[in-house]
């Protein structure tokens, strides 16, 4: 019999007990100690069930053998645990349980631990505990539950986590721990125990008729209000910290998968009560907030976010289909997409409506009563809501008519429920106006035509979203027109006061001149867009383009941050698959056009793998090249790749036949333009070329001739625009004597150098002999120093701006980092 085997030592360890020979039994065990380096799983467990079968005779004499032996050995052995465990078999009718004290600490020490791996039998030292008649420290059981979870198929660790009732939450969580100290009473404790059991994914109708009854003890109102106070808690940081592992996780900002289940419960509870502003307000949060990234585990918790969306499709009302319906214009993780995506068409179909109408007519006004405005009377105070671009603003007047920069004590004191529900407004408003500008952003593909009547009530005149779309240019029966002193009007400003038909307008098809036009006509009226339109940039096909044919090679071999791409490519309404380190095939990042019957496809394969920093923990390439772009039937087989690169080849299925690549002419100028656009984003914004801090070309410098090219390199279509943009801007700049555009760069004159910031990237070369100047933007939106631009959203303008004001002064700098490089 080969030595060293769970089963040889079984066999030693059974022939000892035969022998009743209990000191060489013990000195046996501490030998399997050594050799299982502490993993009581499968065979070794063998060994376990012996020692717990002794007679209790035989079982107190080899706890004494086994704590001398424990006795003897250094603080430090690694296997003091092991006979810890052995020890919690046999030891547990010995006189004055000698090693309580360490066991206790051995225990406590998993406190910071998310979970063990359960051959490490804790959980003999935990039954230990509680046969002594201790309980455990609340942070040990919350490990015990979540091991549990993972090691479901080790009956003794599940029947442990079933004897630990208390605390009914795991601490750990400010939710949770606000939750279990609400829940005083029978009732409120029965609620949070029966939100517990939403371990489904869906309730059914047992569990609504349990939670309806405990409803009813404690009354709607009160649950309502218990409920939400908890859940405005959630995602906050963790009260009691956890380790993160090597390769592990980020535990720190994950949930607790045990007080996971009595997230999904609590969202069900809330789809039970009469519906309220407030209820779908926190399952909207509650969504975005459980699907918010966390290193090593991707989305926080689908299953959370799924059991919101359920119980926002559950309940009636305006508020409810209005969170519906800006989460679908947010969410991007393709499971709970798809839920928004069934709950809204449900709606569509109850209501006898079309999808894009249902979501139009889903816009709330939140109290504006006229298109971005709205006055409140609280006593003698007014409150004003106004909206300006994307963001809503609330101002105070006094009785006297004049402003007043805080909330009057007045209104706090007698007001204070009202005050309340204008804050939360006015925090709607941001939300929903960022989610109808993207929804906007992506209507040119659509190919939406509305009657006059109905797209002057969803959309001009509508209190909310008129805000945008006075912002924008539209064509009333093939009149171009935009909205300016107070009425619609075309490039003459002649008003236009009736329509049949109204679509969105796109400068594809219009003459250089007209869109120019248009442009002067927005800078005169002082109206700046929610997103490029009338700047919008066009992409027409290239003599190359017309060469291959079938593909563009325009933003090949590019090198992206492939988690930024990944985050970008399913806002722009892509489908794409992270490319993982292992040997595995992927297709390319598609989007899919069925209202034209075509498929575009970005073909893209992950960089490095044989470095290990190209890797994340979780497996995932930090970064990707790019290939073509292609565009396809839509009914067309699927392509895959290798994920570390490789020729694409489509996957045929029952004997069907491949499909070519369609030709690039016959795409429909819109088509082309829009998606390559959509490259053009991914491309400008997550390229390793933009960061000004890899002028060392990263990893073992491995990138510096990309960085190089990219960074100082022929500009693109956007940067174009940005160019054409910055020669009527840089006239009305303070520093407009120090400014010169030149070529790729805008020139700026300091007093130490002349510096040239590049229009596509941001970064700089200096005076003399083009020597790199870093300055890393700061993070977050950026501010623009010139007052009115004619759209929201180019932050690498604003970028560019504020480099140019720093750099066109630069005696007044004294950031050391850049003074350092001067």
């Amino acid at each position: 019999m080969a030595r060293d085997t769970p089963r040889s030592h079984t066999q030693l360890v059974r022939n000892e007990i035969e022998a009743g020979n209990i000191g060489r039994l013990a000195d046996r065990l501490l030998r399997t100690s050594v050799t299982n380096k502490g993993n009581w799983n499968g065979g070794w467990a063998d060994i376990l069930d012996l020692v717990r079968g002794l007679p209790a005779a035989g079982s107190d004499r080899l706890a004494q053998a086994l704590l001398d032996r424990f006795r003897s050995l250094g603080e430090e052995s690694e296997v003091r645990h092991n006979l810890l465990v052995l020890f919690g078999l046999a030891g547990l009718d010995l006189p004055g349980d000698p090693l309580a004290a360490e066991r206790r600490t051995a225990l406590e020490r998993l406190a910071e631990s998310p979970s063990y791996w359960y051959a490490n039998r804790y959980d003999v030292l935990a039954e230990a505990e509680l046969a002594a008649g201790r309980t455990l420290p609340p942070a040990v059981v919350a490990v015990f539950r979540r091991t549990a979870m993972d090691a479901y198929r080790f009956r003794e660790l599940a029947d442990l986590a079933n004897k630990l009732s208390e605390p009914v939450l795991n601490v750990g969580e400010e939710w949770a721990e606000r939750a279990m100290a609400d829940a005083t009473g029978p009732e409120e404790q029965a609620l949070v125990e029966h939100a517990l059991t939403a371990t489904a994914a869906r309730p059914n109708a047992a569990w609504d008729r349990r939670a309806r009854t405990l409803i009813d003890a404690l009354g709607a109102d009160r649950v309502r209000t218990s409920v939400l106070s908890w859940l405005a808690l959630v995602g906050r940081p963790r009260t009691l910290p956890l380790t993160r592992l090597l390769y592990g996780p980020d535990v720190a900002h994950a949930y607790d998968p045990y007080n996971a289940n009595a997230l999904r419960g609590l969202a069900w509870l809330l789809s039970l009560l009469p519906p309220h502003p407030e209820t779908a307000r926190a399952l909207g949060a509650l969504v975005e907030t459980s699907l918010k990234k966390v290193a090593g585990i991707g989305p926080r918790n689908p299953k959370v976010a799924n059991a919101a969306v359920n119980a926002l499709a559950r309940i009636d009302g305006e508020a409810a289909l209005a969170e519906l319906a800006r989460l679908g214009t947010r969410v991007t993780y393709k499971g709970t997409l798809k839920l928004l995506n069934a709950a809204l068409d449900a709606r569509a179909e109850a209501m006898g409506l079309g999808r894009e109408e249902i979501e139009e007519l889903a816009v709330p006004a939140y109290g504006l009563t006229e298109v971005g405005r709205a006055r409140h009377a609280l006593g003698e105070v007014t409150a004003l809501v106004d909206v300006h671009g994307t963001k809503a603003r609330l101002t105070w007047r006094n009785a006297a008519g004049k402003a007043v920069k805080s909330v009057p004590a007045t209104v706090r004191r007698d007001h204070a429920e009202q005050l309340k529900e204008l804050k939360a407004a006015v925090k709607d408003i941001d939300r929903m106006l960022a989610a109808q500008s993207e929804r906007l952003d992506r209507q040119f593909l659509a190919r939406r035509t509305w009657t006059y009547a109905a797209w002057r009530e969803r959309y001009l005149d509508h209190p909310l979203v008129g805000t945008l779309a006075r912002r924008l240019l539209w064509t009333i029966d093939g009149r171009t027109a935009g909205y300016a002193d107070g009425a619609l009007r075309t490039l003459t400003d002649d008003p236009v006061t009736e329509g049949t038909e109204v679509r969105l307008w796109h400068p594809v098809g219009h003459e250089t001149a007209q869109i120019v036009a248009w442009r002067d006509w927005l800078e005169r009226h002082a109206v700046t867009q929610p997103f490029k339109q009338a700047h919008r940039e066009v992409y027409l096909l290239t003599d190359a383009e017309r060469t291959t044919g079938t593909y563009s090679n325009r933003f090949a071999a590019h090198v992206l941050r492939q988690h930024q791409f990944h985050s970008l490519a399913a806002v722009r309404g892509w489908r794409n698959k992270l490319r993982l380190a292992v040997d595995d095939s992927a297709p390319p990042a598609v989007r899919e056009l069925p209202r034209w019957g075509l498929r575009a496809e970005y073909w893209i394969e992950g960089d490095g793998g044989e470095h290990h920093e190209d890797i994340t923990e979780s497996g995932s390439y930090l970064r990707l090249r790019t290939d073509q772009v292609r565009f396809y039937p839509i009914d067309a087989p699927e392509n895959s790749a290798h994920c570390a690169g490789g020729e694409y080849e489509m996957w045929l299925r029952d004997g069907s036949d491949p499909v070519d690549p369609l030709p690039l002419s016959g795409i429909p100028p819109l088509v082309l333009s829009e998606v390559l656009r959509d490259v053009d984003l991914f491309v400008g914004v997550a390229s390793v070329g933009n960061d000004p801090t890899w002028q060392d070309g990263g990893p073992d410098g491995r990138f510096r001739e990309y960085w190089s090219g990219y960074s100082f390199g022929e500009l693109g279509e956007s940067a174009r625009t940005r160019r054409a943009l910055l020669e009527r801007l840089i006239p009305r700049l303070a520093i407009a004597g120090r400014c010169t555009l030149r070529g790729r760069f805008l020139h700026v004159t300091g007093e130490r150098h002349t510096y040239k910031i590049h229009l596509g990237s941001g970064n700089i070369l200096m005076s003399p002999n083009d020597q790199y100047l870093c300055i890393v933007p700061k993070a977050g939106p950026s501010s623009s120093p010139t007052g009115y631009l004619p759209y929201e959203g180019d932050r690498m303008l604003a970028v560019i701006l504020s480099k140019a004001m720093l750099l066109a002064d630069d005696t007044t700098i004294t950031d050391p980092a850049i003074l350092s490089q001067l």
